[in-house]
Order: structure tokens, then C-alpha cells, then sequence
């Protein structure tokens, strides 16, 4: 008989993510009552705020409660359905966790169309990755032509669309991430003007090479010493983005940033961004993104690991140890 393979919430990681922090549990496949439908999970967004939802304490959502499912986006395949909107074998995205079978009652959920792009890409460019870098862009930095836009995490999920999106936008795109290849891979494979190896170079002295009249726009997915540098080089009205930290996530106390005084010197702004907040325009953002793929203008970049539940651990740790470029997806296989 088939069951539900679940990764539940067993502690709250202190540092590093490990196995021992998530429990592996069977249940029976849910039944849909009236007004809800049972998808069978196919694709699991990997993402880095995960591990900020696993602390306890006040955020932008409630923190995973520990003997939950954790929480995670993904796609699935409607397999039973009493809900007037969703048949059996309609694709769906949803906020299903990270479990083989899920039940909905269809909120946050929405279908998608494989004739437009595939599955997984509705993960990556077309999914809030895409979209944290679109409203991320356009409504928190209010990016116009001719802007220096730097993006930190420039090889993950949301940093590889911004820069696709700056140089969409009449925008000169500098990415700074860990190690030559991956620097490599935006310059000549995602089309970034320059990228910065933040493991090899001085990022303060080539961000002054790459960016001589200064940063207007920086997207900062890590935080710390980063961020760091680059307030140093920002120039007259910048506005910095604040999308994520994942170099601090995993510390028991954040540090600000220690360069916050120039953002008084250069008259610029320093905004928090969470995607969740423009629910009410994806579709908006979805159309433009989609448009940009067709003209070939903008690519997903997606990095698909197929395997189970019992796998996530490991692919959590490693997106802070850069072992992704581009979007971090699992495909649940049938075993």
C-alpha cells in the first residue's frame, strides 16, 4: 500500500542544518473532503530562508512548529480532487511541504501551464524566485536605465534572474560570487558585465574597478562582510535591497551591518524585501517574466537533484556551502 513519506520538524538546528534536526515519518495518503483536493508532490523549492524558518521567534511567518511537515514550496499533480477548481491531473503550485502527498484547500495554490514553460521553471524564473527579483527590482530599488546594479549570491536562484533582469532593464549587472567558475558562468553563460570572486578577490577594490562611479543598486541575498564592502561604494541616492542573509542564517546572532553610516553620505536607502507581500500582483509579474522567456530574453537557471524526502537535509546544507548554481529543486522520484 502506498503511504505519505513526511520530513517533519524535530529540533530547532543550533548552526549548521544535520539530520538529526528532522524526523522521517509514514502516514496514510489523505483523503479530500468537501472543498479540498490531494496533490502528489513532484518537484521541492529548495530555498535558504528555510533555515530561518526553523528559529523560533518573530519574522515575516510564523516559525515551523516542531512536529510539522516543513515548510516548502513546490509543484505537484492533482491525484484526487472535491474542489470545484482543481481536477485530477491538473499541475499546481502550492505551499505543499516537503512530503510526497499533500492536501489542499487551494490556498496559496495556483495551476500552471507546461505548454508555456516547464515545471521547473515555475520553481526558478517563473516562480517567487522570479518574482522576488522582478518586485525586488522595479518596486523596492525602482531600477531605471543606465543604473550599476550589484547583486550578492549572483549564481543562486534570485541573484541569476536580477542580473538577467538589470541587463533586460538598459542596466549595467555585476554579480559577486563564491570561486572562478561560478563567476565564469555569469559573465559568459548568464550574460553579467563583470563578476566578482568573493573567495579570491577583494570585493571593496574590484567593486571600485567594475563600478567607478559607484553602486546605485545593490540586491543583497548574504549579508555580512559583503554587504559590508559594498556600502563603502555606493553612490549618491543608492538603494540597497534586503532579500536575504544566508551567510548569517545559520548563527546563533546576526551582526548588523558595521558600514551602515554611509548610507547617510550617499543619501541612499536601505530596504527589507519579502515577496509575500505582492500575492496580489504575481500575475502581473508572472506575464512579464513569461514574455521575457519567449523572446529569449531572460533563462531560468535551475539545478534539479532527483531523489526523496530522506534527501533534503543534505540539499538544505548544501546551499550554503554554494554546492547549487541557479535554482535548487529536488524531483521526488517514484522510489
Amino acid at each position: 500500500m502506498d503511504v505519505n513519506q513526511q520530513v517533519v520538524l524535530a529540533a530547532r538546528p543550533e548552526g549548521e542544518v544535520k539530520d538529526s534536526d528532522f524526523t522521517v515519518t509514514t502516514s496514510e495518503i489523505p483523503t479530500p473532503g468537501d472543498g479540498r483536493f490531494v496533490v502528489k508532490v513532484d518537484l521541492v523549492s529548495i530555498d535558504p530562508a528555510m533555515r530561518s524558518w526553523m528559529n523560533a521567534g518573530a519574522s515575516y511567518v510564523p516559525p515551523v512548529d516542531l512536529g510539522s511537515v516543513m515548510r516548502a514550496g513546490g509543484i505537484g499533480t492533482v491525484v484526487a480532487s472535491r474542489h470545484p477548481e482543481y481536477g485530477v491531473g491538473d499541475e499546481i503550485y502550492g505551499h505543499f511541504g516537503v512530503q510526497e502527498y499533500a492536501l489542499s484547500n487551494g490556498s496559496g495554490a495556483h495551476k500552471i501551464d507546461t505548454s508555456v514553460a516547464p515545471k521547473t521553471t515555475y520553481l526558478g524564473a517563473l516562480g517567487i524566485t522570479g518574482l522576488t527579483a522582478y518586485f525586488g527590482l522595479f518596486d523596492v530599488a525602482r531600477l531605471k536605465k543606465g543604473d550599476t546594479v550589484v547583486v550578492s549570491g549572483a549564481a543562486g536562484a534570485v541573484g541569476s534572474v536580477v542580473g538577467q533582469i538589470a541587463k533586460i532593464a538598459g542596466c549595467r549587472a555585476i554579480g559577486i560570487a563564491g570561486g572562478p567558475d561560478k563567476c565564469r558562468t555569469l559573465v559568459e553563460t548568464i550574460g553579467f558585465d563583470a563578476a566578482i570572486d568573493y573567495k579570491n578577490d577583494d570585493v571593496r577594490k574590484t567593486l571600485r574597478e567594475h563600478a567607478p562611479g559607484g553602486v546605485d543598486v545593490y540586491f543583497d541575498n548574504v549579508g555580512g562582510p559583503i554587504l559590508d564592502a559594498v556600502l563603502t561604494r555606493l553612490a549618491h541616492g543608492a538603494r540597497v535591497v534586503i532579500s536575504g542573509a544566508v551567510s548569517q542564517y545559520n548563527d546563533r546572532r546576526m551582526k548588523g551591518p558595521a558600514n551602515y553610516m554611509s548610507l547617510l553620505a550617499s543619501r541612499a536607502s536601505m530596504t527589507g524585501m519579502v515577496v509575500f507581500d505582492y500575492e496580489h500582483r504575481y500575475a502581473e509579474g508572472t506575464e512579464q517574466l513569461a514574455q521575457w522567456l519567449a523572446e529569449g530574453k531572460l533563462t531560468s537557471a535551475e539545478h534539479v537533484v532527483e531523489g526523496s524526502v530522506r534527501d533534503f537535509p543534505s540539499l538544505l546544507r548544501g546551499l550554503f556551502t554554494g554546492a547549487n548554481t541557479g535554482k535548487l529543486i529536488l524531483a521526488l522520484n517514484a522510489g
